[in-house]
């Protein structure tokens, strides 16, 4: 570990596998195009229920990329965790990282919601189905929310400090923030993100009970936060891990910083309580802030929880005019996740991947499926907006309750 002297927190990797792209470059295509990927739901089990459009990630297969003795252990949510950290690892030239000398130079940590769904179902069946005998030795393992961290850690032969945030979809920025820290605190290289893999019958049946669900049948219409048709969110699997490491590390070996992890916060406002989450979200957006030494005015482009719900949505506007002041009406405002569908603690994290990706192409991404916003916020929608991007403010909230906000910075010199 190198000493803890004033150490700066760089993104320097973002590997993603998300139903819009399963590489960092289609996933940034499609996003900057606005493209919508939402479709009727195809996974096998799920015909009969009420959940009809989803964010599928399709044509993903996990045997290209990782070892069949892993795939056999786990879930689809840690298939996708496993590629996404290797993507991240390569793009961050740390592909090959031999950490035999200082192996306990790297960690990994990780958000999960919905856990292995799909591995536990499919044991449960075999369970109740045939006997105890057909049940394999890995369910007691792949279905934990902590799979992906431990997997990852254990394949990759990484020995720093590893952990999983459980603080609902506000974990996936929770988790980029406990990277940070523990970085500034000493530790080289922290391999984090969020996956997410809620489209099996089981896992979906426990969404059914979120009021704030959607059940269109429309996939244009299924999803559209800020207007006056907004009916809910729908559910995608997929998400982003993002390597976080020391600056001066990363100088050293001669790697690209893209982006700092400047300021984070987190509040705690009550399950579904959304006239409360303005208050907390307008909290951990100004502590952010604070942290990261930066105006309200200095905040470019603010990548919006966008939950789908009038009352919700409200909040969230609200929320930004009471953080940033009259800036936050004019601020930029998107929220791509429209277009994949919002993916629990993973929809947070690949937004901090697009927010990355905006500064450096200098371009704003739109809000795919949104019109006639209802709200007094710039929301950027139609086709991408050209512009100087410095600092990136990403927002998350979650189902139980949890508030956060992530400032990220481009430049250096800030």
């Amino acid at each position: 570990m190198s000493a803890p002297h004033e150490r700066r927190a760089a993104v320097t990797g973002i590997g993603v596998v998300a139903p819009n792209g399963t590489s960092t470059d289609t996933f940034w295509k499609a996003t900057q195009e606005g493209l919508s990927v939402l479709d009727r739901v195809t996974r096998e089990g799920c015909e009969h229920l009420p959940l009809k459009v989803a964010g599928e990630v399709r044509g993903f297969e996990p045997a290209g990329t990782i070892d069949e003795r892993f795939l056999v252990q786990t879930d689809r949510f840690t298939h996708f965790a496993l590629a996404a950290a290797d993507f991240a690892l390569e793009d961050a030239r740390l592909g090959q990282a031999d950490t035999s000398g200082e192996p306990y130079s790297i960690g990994v940590v990780t958000a999960a919601g919905s856990g292995g769904g799909e591995f536990g179902q499919r044991e449960l069946q075999q369970l109740w189905g045939k006997g105890s005998r057909f049940v394999g030795p890995y369910q007691s393992i792949a279905w934990f929310y902590a799979a992906s961290t431990g997997q990852i850690s254990i394949r990759r032969k990484f020995k720093g400090p590893c952990s999983v945030v459980a603080s609902d979809e506000a974990g996936g920025l929770d988790a980029l923030a406990h990277a940070a820290r523990a970085v500034r605190r000493g530790t080289d290289v922290i391999v984090a993100g969020s996956t997410e893999a809620p489209l099996a019958p089981y896992s979906v049946v426990c969404q059914l009970g979120y009021e704030e669900l959607s059940t269109g049948t429309d996939p244009s219409r299924a999803y559209r936060p800020f207007t006056d048709t907004a009916c809910g969110f729908v559910p995608a699997e997929g998400g982003a891990m993002l390597v976080v490491e020391a600056e001066t590390s990363a100088r050293e070996r001669g790697a690209d910083v893209r982006a700092y992890v400047a300021g984070h916060a987190a509040t705690f406002t009550g399950a579904s309580r959304w006239d409360r989450s303005r208050e907390g979200l307008a909290q951990a957006i100004g502590q952010a802030l604070d942290e990261a030494g930066c105006a309200p005015e200095e905040v470019d482009v603010v990548f919006a929880d966008a939950l789908g719900v009038p009352e919700a949505d409200r909040a969230e506007a609200l929320a930004l005019a009471d953080a940033l002041g009259a800036h936050g009406t004019r601020v930029p405002v998107t929220a791509p996740k429209t277009g994949i569908g919002r993916g629990y603690c993973a929809a947070p994290v690949l937004d901090t991947a697009a927010a990355v990706l905006a500064m450096e192409h200098g371009l704003i991404p739109p809000t795919p499926n949104v019109a006639d916003v209802c709200h007094d916020l710039d929301l950027v929608t139609g086709r991408a907006r050209v512009a100087e991007l410095r600092t990136a403010l990403v927002l998350s909230r979650g189902l139980m309750g949890s508030n956060s906000a992530l400032v990220l910075r481009h430049s250096a010199g800030q």
